[in-house]
């Protein structure tokens, strides 16, 4: 028998404020609105103007482990097919091949593994010559793989995460969700059994059944105005956006080592490398200072193309990332009527996460798919996702390069 999620009504949900509108609020606002609810979202700056505006944004569910965080991913990158389909605006969906090689043998070995692995899972991918790049990315230097053969996740995608969230947004929109940008959250109004009620800003406030905290890097200071400790952290991204390539334009999601690449809708490359990136952390945005062309520089080697253009933007994200890798969907039973949605890979999960959130707090519910990700589970030291697990350890051994160990 279905028992209710901690913290959400037994009736439908007649009311709901989501305070942030990146991929995640936007994503859940929608939900909800389609599903009768009165929606408000709330944005401190400006839609996707966080962490959603300053991601990679390139689906790697291939590197998501363990298997029921894969399928979850998996599920997300399907169900952003069909929101394609169905939400106006310009395209966020952008298909692409995504090719990875490893300099090293233990390295090459461990892509090896990872590639079999997937393919085990149903995974569209394959180990292939070097050859490979010719066709499916040409503006690549040949010389820049020196690898006896290269991985290819023939259906990855990349995604335009701002005009995501936007079609999200105005699709919400039409079906009666107000938005309201420039909007601080301050406070959290609740009743004398601890249920929280609705959310202050300034002189300001919003009453609702449910609040939903999708703030991103700001959420464990939304969850500490309700007593909550939600076990994530931050951490800095660089990324670099140059000017339209002159010549053929990438054509796939490029994972090199030292630098990952995608293309941009106007032509152009984004750069971001995970050794930069550990050099960020606890230097703010002084770090900006020739880190963008050091990151610029480092993709000119791979493709000789961006060595002729410009910067054209570069920017700092701050990613949420919850200690074990894994998302936190769901209230607590300290705060009941705060709804938690935080995760890494937001941008590839927002459409399922979104979708499920919405549908335990409209019903008081609780989904199958989200047991793993309370927030009040017990967090384990050990990373559970690969991905971060590799991430982790690219940025602790370029830390140990600056330090000279």
């Amino acid at each position: 028998m279905d028992t209710a999620v901690p913290g959400t009504p037994k009736t439908p949900a007649v009311s709901a404020v989501v305070v942030g509108a990146g991929v995640l609020g936007a994503c859940v606002g929608y939900h909800l609105a389609r599903q009768g609810v009165r929606v408000v979202v709330l944005e401190e700056a400006r839609p996707a103007s966080g962490t959603s505006g300053a991601t990679f944004s390139a689906d790697v569910t291939h590197l998501k482990t363990p298997y029921a965080y894969y399928r979850l991913n998996r599920q997300g990158a399907e169900e952003h097919r069909l929101l394609s389909g169905t939400l106006a605006g310009p395209a966020w969906l952008h298909p692409a091949p995504l090719v990875q090689w490893a300099d090293g043998d233990a390295a090459h070995q461990a892509l090896r593994e990872r590639v079999l692995r997937a393919r085990g899972w149903g995974h569209d991918c394959r180990l292939a010559p070097p050859s490979a790049l010719r066709d499916l990315a040409p503006a690549v230097d040949p010389a820049a793989c020196a690898a006896d053969e290269v991985a290819v996740y023939g259906s990855a995608v990349w995604f335009d995460a701002p005009r995501f969230v936007h079609a999200l947004l105005d699709a919400a929109v039409e079906h009666g969700a107000e938005t309201h940008y420039g909007v601080a959250v301050t406070g959290l109004t609740r009743t004398g059994d601890g249920r929280i009620t609705g959310i202050t800003a300034g002189d300001r406030s919003w009453s609702a059944d449910t609040v939903v905290n999708c703030a991103g890097p700001a959420a464990d200071r939304i969850a500490a105005l309700a007593g909550v400790r939600l076990p994530m952290r931050q951490v800095p991204g660089l990324l670099a956006e140059s000017a339209p390539l002159p010549g053929p334009p990438l054509a796939a999601i490029v994972v090199a080592p030292g630098v990952d690449l995608r293309p941009t809708a106007d032509g152009g490359v984004l750069a971001l490398s995970w050794e930069i990136d550990a050099r960020l952390e606890g230097s703010g945005t002084a770090a900006l200072d020739g880190l963008p062309r050091e990151l610029h520089r480092r993709a000119s080697t791979v493709l000789p193309g961006l060595a002729r253009t410009r910067i054209d933007d570069a920017r700092i994200g701050v990613r949420p990332i919850p200690s074990d890798g894994l998302p936190l969907v769901g209230a607590v039973a300290s705060a009941p009527g705060l709804y938690h949605l935080v995760s890494h890979s937001a941008v590839t999960l927002a459409p399922v996460l979104g979708r499920l959130a919405a549908r335990e707090i409209v019903t008081g519910r609780p989904a199958a798919e989200l047991a793993p990700y309370r927030p009040d589970r017990a967090v384990h030291d050990s990373v559970q996702d690969e991905n971060l697990r590799a991430m982790n350890g690219r940025r602790r051994r370029s830390q140990r390069a600056g330090q000279g160990l």
